[in-house]
């Protein structure tokens, strides 16, 4: 008497199939290279956009600060605060420049060009299936006529003899 039992997947086996699907690799790549893109926006907001806004005043934009309790004094090589509470309202200004140049690049050279890639391909593929409706009632069309001429063929012939 052989009974067969069902085995169920090892731990395993579903990491294998987890490791296995397109979306994990899909994943893994769009963290490798969001990293890279993180680090070319971070290049550009340091190297280009803060000495362009640090131009309209005295220092880089990541220098600016307000001090909410005086007196506020920095240690120059460690850049770190030794007496007062400082503010660094520019580090945020920086950080917000840096996300609002990173969602623009992504949203004009990647999201906006794949919609509108989808859209052409949502009309294509609408365009394709209201072509293959009107050849399919075509054929319907055809097929009842060919149905009605046997019909009346039948009926004629029966009335010969």
């Amino acid at each position: 008497m052989v009974s067969e039992q069902k085995k169920d997947p090892s731990v395993w086996d579903g990491f294998k199939a987890f490791l296995m699907r397109g979306n994990v690799v899909d994943l893994a790549v769009a963290v490798v290279i969001g990293a890279a893109f993180t680090n070319i926006v971070n290049s550009v907001v340091k190297g280009v956009i803060n000495p362009l806004v640090g131009a309209f005043g005295t220092k880089d934009l990541n220098q600016y600060s307000s001090c909410l309790k005086d007196p506020c004094r920095f240690d120059e090589a460690t850049g770190t605060a030794t007496s007062g509470i400082p503010i660094m309202w520019g580090t945020v200004l920086s950080a917000t420049l840096t996300f609002l140049i990173t969602a623009a690049v992504v949203y004009f050279l990647m999201v906006l060009p794949m919609s509108k890639y989808l859209a052409k391909q949502a009309a294509r593929q609408k365009a394709k299936e209201s072509t293959q409706e009107v050849i399919e009632v075509s054929e319907l069309e055809v097929l009842k006529e060919i149905r009605d001429a046997l019909v009346a063929q039948r009926g004629s012939g029966h009335n010969e003899q």
